[in-house]
C-alpha cells in the first residue's frame, strides 16, 4: 500500500480512537455530575433525618423499658405510705377493717435495758418472746388487728409506749414483763396489775419502782411524770377505764386457771408508769420470776409461750365480745 494511503488509514484509526475517548470522557462527567448530586441530596436528607430518626428510637425506648414492670435493672420501687399513716409508728397488721378492735402489745425493756435477769434468761428476750407469740396466736385467730411496741431488741422510754397506742387508737394496751426477786427461787407465779395511786400493797409498790426505774440513770429520770396526768388518773371521769382496765386482768386470771401458775389468785394494782394513760384499757402482765427455774423454763419455751399466747389472746377476744354486745362485766 502506498504511504500516502497507510498515513491516511492511521489518520481514520486515531479520529475514531480520539472520538471515542472524548465520548467516554464526557460519560465520565455526566456520572460524576450525577453522583455528585445524589450525594448532596442524601447528605442533606440525612442532616434533617437523623435528629429525628434519635428521638423516635430514645421515645421508643422509653416506652419499652420505662413501663411498669419492665426495665427492672434500674427501676427502684418505693412503698409509699396509705392516706393517714403516721410516721414513726409501729406496723399495725391484721385485717384491713379499720373498725376493728386494735390491740397494742408492748414487750418490756429492751435495748440498752436488759431488765431482770442475766445470762440465758433476760427478761428483755423473755418478754419479747411472749410478745410475738402473743401477735401470731390473734392473727391466727383474725378479728383483731395487733400492732408492737418493739419487734425487735430496741430500746423504748417507758411513756413512750402507752404514748404509741394512744397515737395508734389502740382499744386495749398490754405491757408484758418478767420479774426477779432476791428471795429464795421458791417465790414464782404470774401476776396482773393495772393502775392505781396507790399500789394495792406493799410487793406491788416495789415491784412497780423497779420497773419506773428503767427511765432511769444514775437515779436521774430520762422523762419526768406530769403532775396533770397523775391527776386525771384519780379524777372520777377516769373510773370507766380503771373499770375496763380490770375487767380486762380478771379475763386473763379466768382464762389462766390451771394453764398458767399465779402467785395471786386476783388483780393486783400499782403505779406503773408504763400504764399512765388515763383513756385507754391497760394491764401490766408479770409473767413470772426469772429467778425461779422453773418459771424460766417455762418461759423460755415454745410451750410455755403458747400456753401463754393462747390464754392471754382468748382474754382478749372475750374482753372485745363483751363490749361488741354492750355487755360489761359486774
Amino acid at each position: 500500500m502506498p504511504r500516502s494511503c497507510e498515513r491516511l488509514a492511521l489518520v481514520g484509526r486515531r479520529g475514531k480512537l480520539l472520538a471515542a475517548l472524548h465520548k467516554s470522557d464526557c460519560a465520565a462527567r455526566a456520572n460524576y455530575l450525577v453522583t455528585g448530586t445524589m450525594r448532596r441530596i442524601l447528605f442533606i436528607v440525612a442532616v434533617f433525618l437523623t435528629p429525628l430518626a434519635v428521638f423516635a428510637a430514645m421515645v421508643a425506648a422509653d416506652r419499652m423499658f420505662g413501663a411498669p414492670g419492665r426495665g427492672y435493672d434500674y427501676v427502684i420501687k418505693v412503698d409509699l405510705p396509705a392516706d393517714g399513716d403516721l410516721a414513726g409508728l409501729p406496723k399495725i397488721e391484721g385485717p384491713l377493717d379499720a373498725g376493728r378492735p386494735l390491740v397494742v402489745i408492748d414487750p418490756g425493756h429492751g435495748g440498752k435495758d436488759p431488765g431482770a435477769g442475766s445470762g440465758k434468761w433476760r427478761e428483755k428476750d423473755i418478754t419479747l418472746g411472749l410478745a410475738l407469740a402473743l401477735r401470731d396466736e390473734l392473727l391466727r385467730g383474725g378479728g383483731v388487728r395487733v400492732a408492737l411496741t418493739r419487734g425487735d431488741d430496741r430500746y423504748i422510754l417507758l411513756p413512750e409506749r402507752s404514748v404509741i397506742a394512744r397515737r395508734l387508737g389502740a382499744d386495749l394496751f398490754i405491757s408484758i414483763h418478767a420479774d426477779s426477786t432476791e428471795e429464795a427461787h421458791g417465790v414464782s407465779g404470774a401476776t396482773v396489775y393495772t393502775l392505781s395511786a396507790k399500789g394495792s400493797n406493799e410487793a406491788a409498790n416495789k415491784i412497780a419502782a423497779r420497773e419506773n426505774a428503767a427511765d432511769m440513770v444514775n437515779g436521774i429520770a430520762l422523762a419526768g411524770q406530769s403532775d396533770a396526768v397523775s391527776a386525771i388518773l384519780v379524777d372520777l371521769s377516769q373510773r370507766d377505764t380503771q373499770a375496763r382496765s380490770e375487767e380486762f386482768g380478771n379475763l386473763i386470771l379466768r382464762e389462766g386457771q390451771g394453764r398458767i401458775p399465779f402467785r395471786e389468785p386476783t388483780g393486783q394494782s400499782a403505779a406503773f408508769a408504763v400504764l399512765k394513760q388515763p383513756d385507754l384499757p391497760s394491764v401490766l402482765f408479770e409473767s413470772g420470776y426469772i429467778n425461779n427455774p422453773d418459771d424460766a423454763a417455762r418461759l423460755g419455751s415454745a410451750t410455755g409461750r403458747g400456753t401463754f399466747a393462747q390464754v392471754t389472746a382468748a382474754a382478749i377476744k372475750a374482753y372485745f365480745a363483751r363490749h361488741a354486745a354492750g355487755v360489761t362485766a359486774p
